[in-house]
């Protein structure tokens, strides 16, 4: 039983992170190309935020109670493009210094081989 139910979340993960819209644009946001896109990307939220206010808005005033399911789905994607901001700048400057520091090795390196080297001696 707990097999089913473990390999059924797994199918609805990988699902849900294929396909929809806002699972692939975060995605695209945690490559090293794209993570200089996390603040902006932040903005996204407000359609979100917009939507669960506007269905909460209709939920109280007598709607229907699918709508709550509607502002739970907002406001989850809501919080993932708000939190994925600051990770991306996170994550962004965690590349920069490896990068940095590869260029410093590879320099060194070149340094060191161009040291090595035994001048040629001509006649």
């Amino acid at each position: 039983m707990f097999r089913l139910i473990w390999t059924l979340s797994v199918h609805t993960r990988d699902y849900l992170h294929r396909y929809m819209p806002s699972n692939r644009l975060l995605a695209a946001i945690r490559t090293r190309r794209g993570l200089k896109w996390g603040i902006p990307a932040m903005l996204v939220a407000l359609p979100y935020i917009l939507i669960a206010s506007v269905c909460s808005g209709a939920a109280a005033d007598g709607g229907p109670g699918w709508l709550h399911l509607i502002v739970l789905w907002a406001c989850w994607n809501a919080l993932k493009f708000i939190i994925m901001g600051p990770v991306s700048v996170v994550l962004l400057i965690r590349a920069r210094l490896r990068e940095a520091a590869n260029r410093r090795h590879q320099r060194r390196e070149a340094v060191a081989e161009a040291d090595t080297r035994v001048p040629v001696l001509r006649s």
